[in-house]
Order: structure tokens, then C-alpha cells, then sequence
């Protein structure tokens, strides 16, 4: 199990490095976007004397400023700030919403999630939950990295979702794409909901 846990350890510090690679090479297109678009808007705006021109271009900047925007917020917001509040333990809810049961995290790094059996144990162990069927012994791992709650699918039949504290719909989270969780979001393995706490 402990070469288990430092293997998905591994895989999410590898994750969260080619993130930041890739959250980098986003700001170098940014600035030359920015770049570009400032001698454009110089040319246009000053240089040039057609109304019409300048009419058109500037409604087509305040729309693609409008999407830019909205898309730039919306990265944001996935990617929302989950440090801000310490996540101290796992929720188990029924299909009411009550909590049936609760895992506290404490100073663990990497937890799996799914059934236990004679060869292999769960941390958070989904046995006896209503929609056991549905749930893989391996089902998926969380991991701490830089202080940060991850949420990774492994390979499993019927998914992993993630319905984020500031949203209204859950989103199924990619096979082995780790996914920052937060205080308040809900995990779903398979149909069985955990609150993040």
C-alpha cells in the first residue's frame, strides 16, 4: 500500500508540474497577445482615419474582450483557491443529504478511496454504502501536494465527479487528471456523494 501511495503521489506531483508548465506557457501567449493587439488598436484607433473601421474593430475588441474575460473567470473559478481553509475531514451523505458516516483526514498525504477486501484496504472504505456495486475496490486517490487537496480517478467503471461548494452542476473529472478539491465541494464516486469538510 505504501508503494501504492508513492506511486499516486508521484503521478500528482508530475500532474502539478506539467500544470504550472503549462499555466506558464499560457502568460508568455498572453503577453504576446497583448503585445499584438496594442500595436493593432495603436494602428487603427490613431494612425488610421476611417470611421467605419474603427466602428468595427472596436465592437469586435469589446466582444472578444467580453469572451476573453468570461473564459479567463472561469479558469479562475476551477481552479478556485482551495487553500484557504484546511480540509479536515470527508462526509459520507445519504441520498437526503444527511451525513451516515465521516473520515478525519489529520496529517494523512494520500488517501484511496473504494472498497476494502483481503488483499487491499481502503482509507475511505465505501462498503455497505447503497451504491457499493458501482464502486471499484481502487476507485480513486486523493493527494496533498504543496498543501493542496487533489481528487484522481483510477480508471474506474462508473467515474469519479466533482461538484465544486460555488457551483450547481457536477463535472466528471478525466482518468488520472488530477483535480484541486475544496472545503465544501462534493465528491461523487459513482452515485455515493462525499462533502468535503
Amino acid at each position: 500500500m505504501e508503494e501504492c501511495d508513492t506511486m499516486y503521489g508521484q503521478n500528482s506531483m508530475d500532474a502539478y508540474t506539467e500544470n504550472a508548465k503549462k499555466q506558464m506557457i499560457i502568460k508568455i501567449i498572453d503577453i504576446i497577445i497583448v503585445t499584438i493587439a496594442f500595436f493593432f488598436i495603436l494602428y487603427v484607433f490613431v494612425m488610421n482615419q476611417d470611421f467605419i473601421l474603427k466602428t468595427i474593430i472596436g465592437l469586435m475588441l469589446v466582444i472578444l474582450a467580453i469572451i476573453y474575460g468570461s473564459i479567463k473567470y472561469e479558469a479562475k473559478d476551477k481552479n478556485y483557491n482551495v487553500t484557504n481553509k484546511k480540509i479536515r475531514k470527508l462526509v459520507l451523505l445519504n441520498d437526503r443529504g444527511a451525513e451516515i458516516d465521516e473520515w478525519e483526514i489529520g496529517d494523512q498525504t494520500s488517501l484511496l478511496i473504494g472498497k476494502s477486501s483481503a488483499d487491499n484496504k481502503a482509507d475511505i472504505d465505501l462498503n455497505g454504502t447503497e451504491y457499493e456495486s458501482l464502486i471499484n475496490y481502487e476507485h480513486a486517490v486523493l493527494n496533498n501536494v504543496s498543501g493542496v487537496w487533489y481528487i484522481e480517478d483510477i480508471d474506474s467503471v462508473n467515474g469519479v465527479g466533482i461538484k465544486k461548494a460555488s457551483k450547481r452542476v457536477k463535472n466528471r473529472i478525466k482518468h488520472e487528471n488530477p483535480y484541486p478539491i475544496g472545503n465544501g465541494d462534493t465528491i461523487y464516486i459513482a452515485n455515493t456523494r462525499i462533502l468535503v469538510k
